[in-house]
C-alpha cells in the first residue's frame, strides 16, 4: 500500500494535503481497499464550516456506506465534481484525482495532531 510522506493522516483513514491556505482531503489507500468498489460519494457540506472530526459526507461502496470525517476545522470550498460521474476515481487514484473535498483551513495548528505516514502505517498494522 501507498502512504505518501507529504500527507497527514487521521485515525479515521482520511488524508490531508496542504497547499498554502487550502487543503485537499480524501480517504487513504487502506480505506479504499477495505471498502472495495466505490459507487457513490455524497458531500452535502459545500460552503459550510465543519469542525474537526465532524462528518462532512459519506462514501458508498458495493457492500457498505461510511461516514467521512474532517481532519481539521475548515470551510468546505468544493466537493470534487469529477466524482459525481466517476466515483471509481477514489479507487483508481486515491491521492490524486480521487480527492473528495477542498477546504480553507481555520486553524493550522490542528494539523499537528494528525499522523505522519509512518505513524499511520503503524496504526493499520495493529
Amino acid at each position: 500500500m501507498n502512504f505518501p510522506a507529504e500527507l497527514k493522516y487521521t485515525k479515521d483513514h482520511e488524508w490531508i494535503r496542504v497547499e498554502g491556505d487550502v487543503a485537499y482531503i480524501g480517504i487513504t489507500d487502506y480505506a479504499q481497499s477495505q471498502l472495495g468498489e466505490i459507487v457513490y460519494v455524497d458531500i452535502t457540506t459545500e460552503g459550510e464550516n465543519v469542525e474537526k472530526e465532524e462528518v462532512f459526507g459519506t462514501i458508498e461502496a458495493v457492500k457498505t456506506v461510511s461516514d467521512l470525517f474532517m481532519p481539521v476545522t475548515g470551510e468546505v470550498l468544493e466537493a470534487n465534481p469529477e466524482l459525481e460521474d466517476k466515483p471509481e476515481l477514489v479507487n483508481e487514484d486515491v491521492y490524486g484525482a480521487g480527492w473528495l473535498i477542498k477546504i480553507n483551513i481555520a486553524d493550522a495548528s490542528e494539523l499537528e495532531s494528525l499522523m505522519s505516514a509512518a505513524e499511520y502505517e503503524q496504526l493499520i498494522a495493529k
